[in-house]
């Protein structure tokens, strides 16, 4: 019976020794293959592609030309004077 119990404690110290070198060849083996695959997986894209580009800065003519209609109407409405309106015009075109 000593005999027995000695060989069953001794396959148990194998089998116990056997499974923690094999978690850990494993586990070795995993990380190994994460970064093949880290240094394998595309880079994300750069910062000015992810991000919308900044607006276009107001078009000057099209701004001018809404004010010189703007004035237009307020003469036709009696508010400027043909003076007043010409003066306008001028600071607006001259600008």
């Amino acid at each position: 019976m000593p005999g027995l119990i000695r060989g069953v404690a001794r396959t148990a110290v194998v089998a116990g020794t056997a499974t923690a070198v094999s978690n850990r060849v494993s586990r070795r083996q995993q990380g190994r293959w994460a970064e093949q695959e880290a240094a394998a997986a595309p880079p994300p894209p750069p910062a000015q592609y992810a991000e919308e580009p900044p607006a276009a800065p107001p078009d000057d003519t099209s701004d001018r030309l809404a004010q010189l209609k703007e004035l237009g109407a307020l003469k036709e409405q009696g508010v400027l004077t043909d003076a007043e309106f010409a003066e306008q015009k001028a600071k607006l075109l001259g600008s």
